[in-house]
């Protein structure tokens, strides 16, 4: 299944990826054909500007023309109505004709050429209607007649004509660029479309397929867990039986453990006030002073005495053990009672109680609490801090005062925690888990214990269903932080 869906999510990116790739494209092209198709309107508009140009100066040179032959015959002043506006707006026309000429600059010579051309005919109109008007028509019409003008303009036409001409080929070419542009965008746009269609529909399939596979997968999942819940609570009662029959095989071996333990004590007291009996008996001057008598005496008032010693510190210290062992199955066994317990009020209640310890010294252990109340099993929770502060006061460092810390705050998942800071030997990295193990202890053993204490911390938290860390520095501190839920949950 890891694999289905590995592979399912690198196809889906691939064909994402591809996607925007195409997409990229798609808005590569379309951007370019637009930029293109833009610069083939503009050259559109400047050819018909072009055209429209020409078209017009020879339309206006036709007008004078008109207007001029319009006099000579009729003698009448409204007949050189054309002409007279033709004058009035020639310069105004060329100037845009030559405008619209002057992005060709291989059609500047033309243009001055035509512009020469134009002028000529002009003053030749001019001079004719002037003639005309002092009444010297007949110079006039030889005038006309001369096809001089008629020469000039013919030229004229030549030139405009071919303007108009290479400007409908101008204006056709670009017609055919812009249809050219259309079609491709059209072709770049389709095309696009069909392939992304085609990859978000593999996209699709793809994960179609992986879905189906989800379900199928969930649903051999929730056949196979059917039972689970049951089987878990089955094993979770032979869990609770299995630790309840290891408790009480712990409380019955230390028990049993005891009474020959019980018994070797009593009876090495009883052995020792023998020795004590035979000693003085063979004290006295009626033993005399022989070799073996010496040897009695030395057994009896140092050999016997010192095993009888180390008999009983032994099994002394086994004592020790095994009620710690009891304490820890006792505590394993005893039903918790939860109730509301304020954590500023246990810890200044802890603090109280070892007060003596710390203030002849010049010690101070500070309370900042900000975690309010927690509902759990008082008698643990008071365990867990005094013997976290009582510990810090017992592997304080010689050479500085005592400082101990006691902090509480609240996570925003509701859990707390409580955390107890010393400035004291500190435990060295290697040591910081062992120093949770029952009978094993850390640095120099210059001060009394079995090694208990922290075991017996841990067991208390994990049942109230906590857990405890440490962080320390050799030479500067520990802290020691409990991290408990809020409401003690009990079966």
């Amino acid at each position: 299944m890891a694999q289905s869906r590995d592979a399912s999510v690198r196809i889906t990116i691939a064909l994402v990826l591809a996607s925007l790739g195409v997409l990229i494209i798609i808005a590569g092209a379309s951007i370019w054909l637009t930029l293109r198709a833009e610069s083939g309107f503009d050259q559109l508009l400047k050819e018909r500007a072009i055209r429209t140009d020409t078209a017009d100066l020879m339309s206006l040179m036709q007008d004078a023309e008109t207007g001029q032959r319009g006099y000579l015959l009729t003698h009448n002043e409204a007949y050189l109505a054309p002409y007279t506006q033709a004058i009035a707006h020639f310069d105004e026309q060329f100037s845009a004709f030559k405008a619209a000429l002057a992005a060709s600059p291989d059609l500047r010579p033309t243009t001055e050429q035509l512009y020469s051309l134009l002028q000529q005919k002009l003053a030749e109109l001019k001079m004719t209607v002037d003639l005309a008007r002092n009444g010297q028509t007949a110079s006039a019409l030889s005038i006309v007649t001369g096809n001089t003008g008629q020469n000039v303009m013919n030229q004229a036409r030549v030139i405009l004509r071919a303007l108009l001409e290479r400007s409908d080929n101008d204006l056709k070419a670009s017609v055919a660029a812009q249809r050219e542009a259309i079609r491709w965008l059209r072709l770049v746009a389709v095309g696009g479309a069909i392939v992304i269609v085609v990859m978000a529909g593999a996209a699709a399939w793809t994960i179609t397929k992986y879905t189906r596979d989800l379900l199928d997968a969930r649903s051999e999942l929730e056949t196979l867990n059917a039972g689970l819940e049951e089987r878990v609570r089955l094993r979770t009662d032979g869990l609770a039986r299995a630790n309840a029959e290891i408790q009480r095989f712990a409380y019955i071996v230390t028990h049993d453990l005891r009474s020959p333990l019980v018994n070797i004590m009593g009876f090495t007291g009883e052995l020792e006030a023998g020795v004590k009996t035979l000693s003085a008996w063979l004290g006295r001057e009626a033993f005399g002073a022989d070799a073996v008598t010496t040897e009695a005496k030395q057994a009896l008032t140092a050999d016997m005495p010192e095993a009888i010693g180390f008999i009983r510190s032994s099994t002394a210290k086994m004592d020790r053990l095994v009620n710690a062992i009891l304490k820890i199955s006792r505590e394993g066994a005893r039903t918790l009672r939860p109730e509301r317990v304020d954590l500023g009020s246990l810890l200044n209640a802890a603090a109280a109680t070892v007060h003596h310890q710390t203030t002849p010294g010049g010690g101070t252990i500070t309370i900042d609490s900000q975690a309010g109340e927690i509902l759990t099993d008082r008698l643990s929770l008071e365990q867990i801090v005094y013997n976290l502060i009582d510990n810090a006061i017992k592997y304080r460092a010689p050479d500085r005062k005592i400082q101990i810390n006691a902090r509480t705050r609240r996570l925003p998942s509701g859990q707390v925690i409580i955390a107890i800071e010393d400035n004291g030997r500190g435990i060295a990295d290697s040591d910081r888990e062992r120093v949770f193990e029952l009978f094993r202890r850390s640095g120099e053993q210059d001060v009394p214990g079995e090694g208990i204490g922290l075991a017996y911390v841990r067991t208390l938290v994990r049942n109230l269903g906590g857990e405890i860390s440490l962080k320390s520095q050799p030479g500067s501190g520990s802290t020691f932080t409990v991290l408990l839920p809020p409401i003690l949950e009990t079966s």
